[in-house]
């Protein structure tokens, strides 16, 4: 990861928005910003503008920038290497009790499976978990219910 030239001091319980978008939000925890960006840009490729937002911290959270990305966005997918019960759970919870969700938001949590998971090269075992930029492109699409029409010949798949 490079490095800024200029230290800068993180506010605690304070994320950013790293690209923006308005029809989808990813709202990124950890290492997995990389992959977020990745499926921002297919997303956007098929007509979806994509917002990412690395948010830093768990706890605090950053309930202004939460607030703002789910009241202007029609998906929100959450991700991060965790079990139930992180990031995605405390969002949910948050956008629950306060009524961010009665609107009709479309919101996921992407996290670690609760299973034991085989050891094997990291872009391998990401894929598996599902915390992969194809997992976050497939959980905005099923979300809004996507439906591409595939045309084999003369017979739509």
């Amino acid at each position: 990861v490079a490095l800024p030239a200029v230290p800068e001091r993180l506010e605690i319980g304070k994320g950013r928005i790293v690209r923006t978008g308005h029809k989808v939000a990813i709202l990124s925890l950890g290492t997995r910003l990389g992959e977020a960006l990745k499926a921002a840009d297919a997303l956007d490729a098929k007509g979806l503008s994509t917002t990412v937002a690395d948010l830093r911290f768990a706890k605090p959270l950053d309930e202004d920038l939460i607030r703002k990305l789910l009241t202007t966005h029609e998906v929100a997918i959450t991700i991060e290497e965790n079990a139930v019960g992180g990031l995605g759970a405390h969002v949910l919870t948050f956008a629950s009790d306060t009524g961010l969700i009665d609107a009709g938001l479309k919101l996921r949590t992407l996290r670690l499976p609760d299973v034991f998971q085989d050891h094997d090269k990291p872009e391998i075992q990401y894929a598996q978990a599902g915390l992969d930029a194809d997992a976050i492109i497939d959980s905005v699409l099923k979300a809004l219910r996507w439906n591409e029409e595939t045309t084999l010949g003369d017979v739509r798949a």
